[in-house]
């Protein structure tokens, strides 16, 4: 049996989210699954040794600039053909486009299950692909995404980065996909300093390889802590799950890294400022942080300037154990 899954979101996070409805389908037909995803999602960075998935087709379409060889009609019928050559039994898709329905047909797949057409507003990412999962399979996932590395490489980033047992590594994720999203240096500094009052620790500043995030970085490494921060900013995905994997807790905007972070099976604060809430808590290793004055978060709640370093440091103590 071969099973097609499509994942059209964007971005490493919303990749991350629906790996436990991915690995469900996976287990249920017990067969690995062929995945078809946007390049963005980064999955062949850190899904390529992911049991569950025979291969990554990438999905080569970029609305906004009307471009790629997937976009548009003749994008339609490159990728129409592209999957019929696979000859694939089963497809679930992830959305509730016409256009992934009307391939898979073309494609001659014969049996398609696919969220609810033309019902895209105000779906929730999490209760919809549960729902759609419990429908289609009877099977109920809980929404706790696990990205397994190999152990050697884990052993062997210890040993460059020279991370210590006897220091509190801590992964730091000061980026962000807008700026909205982006607590400011200064709060970060406060919280460093917090940190460096009372543990023996390590920096480790993670964000996304741009100018503005490399300025970020920048200003934070160049700081009083200098001598205690590593950049991270500059490496691939792949080559940071280790360094990640090794901290002994993750201090993030929200960003690909608690997305990646939690995964990995590590203690994930995640400041919430301007996105619904449901991205930095969906899984167990999540703990969100939202603004000083706010009950919850979500989109147009601009609350960057109302984050706490003092209660980031007070969760931090709480999942660490210290006194």
């Amino acid at each position: 049996m071969k099973v097609l899954v499509i994942q059209n979101r964007m971005g490493i996070g919303d990749m991350v989210i629906f790996l436990p409805y991915i690995e469900a389908i996976s287990k249920k037909f017990n067969v690995s699954v062929s995945l078809l995803v946007k390049e963005n999602t980064k999955s062949l960075e850190f899904l390529s040794n992911n049991t569950h998935i025979k291969e990554i087709i990438i999905l080569d379409r970029d609305d906004k600039k009307k471009t790629g060889k997937h976009y548009g009609l003749n994008g339609i019928l490159k990728l129409t053909c592209e999957i019929k050559k696979n000859n694939f039994d089963k497809v679930f898709i992830f959305n509730s486009s016409i256009r992934y329905a009307l391939i898979a047909k073309l494609a001659k797949i014969k049996n398609i299950y696919q969220y609810q057409l033309f019902n895209k507003k105000n779906q929730n990412i999490i209760e919809t692909a549960k729902l759609f999962i419990k429908k289609n399979l009877n099977v109920v996932v809980e929404s706790n995404p696990i990205i397994k590395i190999d152990s050697d490489k884990i052993i062997q980033a210890k040993n460059k980065y020279k991370i210590l047992d006897n220091e509190t590594n801590i992964l730091l994720g000061v980026g962000g996909s807008g700026p909205t999203k982006r607590v400011s240096i200064e709060k970060f500094l406060k919280l460093m300093s917090l940190c460096d009052k009372k543990l023996n620790c390590k920096f480790f500043l993670a964000a996304g390889n741009n100018e503005i995030e490399e300025k970020i970085v920048n200003q934070i490494f160049n700081s009083e802590f200098k001598k205690k921060c590593i950049p991270i900013n500059k490496l691939q995905i792949s080559e940071t799950l280790p360094i990640i994997k090794n901290c002994n807790i993750s201090i993030c905007n929200d960003t690909s890294f608690s997305h990646l972070s939690a995964a990995l099976d590590i203690q994930t604060i995640v400041l919430m400022t301007d996105t619904p809430l449901l991205y930095g808590n969906y899984s167990p290793k999540m703990h969100p942080i939202i603004p000083d004055e706010e009950k919850t978060v979500t989109h147009g709640t601009l609350g960057k300037d109302k984050i706490n370093p003092n209660k980031i440091f007070e969760k931090m103590n709480e999942l660490l154990n210290l006194s």
